[in-house]
């Protein structure tokens, strides 16, 4: 049998002896475009059963199944941190779902804000980018990426036991202002559009007792950035790396 290189998210429940169906895109993914055979090694996932060694017992252009053999890694968790962000230009959206899927975001979520460029997202073609971007880090854990939501909406209907992390640009420091935000497992972060936040939009956030502002240094970061370095940031203070 070839040594499993290919991984692949699967919406099948995972255990020793299994038999997982293929999608026709699989397939094609498979066998069309990676040349898989049968007796070839993969490992699959589906976000709640670790990882597994499968191999392919049944290969067609538009059909085929795996088998599982054993368990490769067990189940691992992100940490219960949201990312809110508000739609940019297509491809760097993209970046910014396969980032957070990579970095460890439990959801993701797009905000439509007052100088947001987008009124609408394509949301199964960002929830394929977070699959991709699973299989690819070799997570086990898929992401779900939420409907757009206005942000006033989102403010109105927020779980004040969720800490919202605020990045802000007219701050200085963050690590001191993460630390003393007290102790709590659920997290937020939300990043800007390309222009900002509104002043209305700030002071709301600025007036909330949940939000805790955090700069993200002196100098003016695009929003994919920001999205990245807020997610540093955050993972190396309380998260788990």
């Amino acid at each position: 049998m070839a040594d499993a290189k290919i991984r692949l998210c699967v919406n099948e429940p995972l255990a020793a002896g299994q038999t997982v169906p293929l999608s026709r895109d699989q397939a094609h993914y498979l066998f069309g475009v990676m040349r898989l055979n049968t007796g070839d090694a993969i490992f699959v996932f589906n976000g709640s059963d670790g990882e597994w060694r499968a191999e392919v017992t049944a290969e067609s252009k538009r059909a085929g199944h795996l088998v599982l053999q054993s368990q490769t890694k067990p189940q691992q968790m992100p940490p219960d941190l949201w990312l809110l962000f508000a739609p940019i230009k297509k491809a760097r959206t993209d970046f910014i779902v396969e980032k957070a899927t990579e970095m460890g975001s439990a959801r993701i979520v797009p905000v439509q804000t007052r100088f947001t460029n987008s009124e609408r997202i394509n949301r199964d073609r960002l929830q394929a980018h977070a699959v991709e971007a699973a299989e690819q880090c070799g997570g086990t854990f898929v992401p779900e990426v939420a409907p757009l939501v206005r942000f006033d909406r989102l403010l109105a209907d927020w779980n004040p036991e969720r800490r919202l992390m605020f990045c802000d640009e007219s701050l200085v420091g963050a690590r001191a202002s993460l630390m003393a935000a007290g102790p709590t497992t659920k997290w937020a972060i939300i990043i800007g559009p390309e222009g900002g936040f509104s002043e209305e939009e700030r002071t709301k956030l600025q007036g909330l007792d949940f939000v805790t502002p955090v700069s993200l240094g002196p100098r003016i970061l695009r929003a994919d950035t920001a999205a990245v370095a807020a997610l540093t940031l955050w993972q190396t203070v309380l998260g788990d790396w």
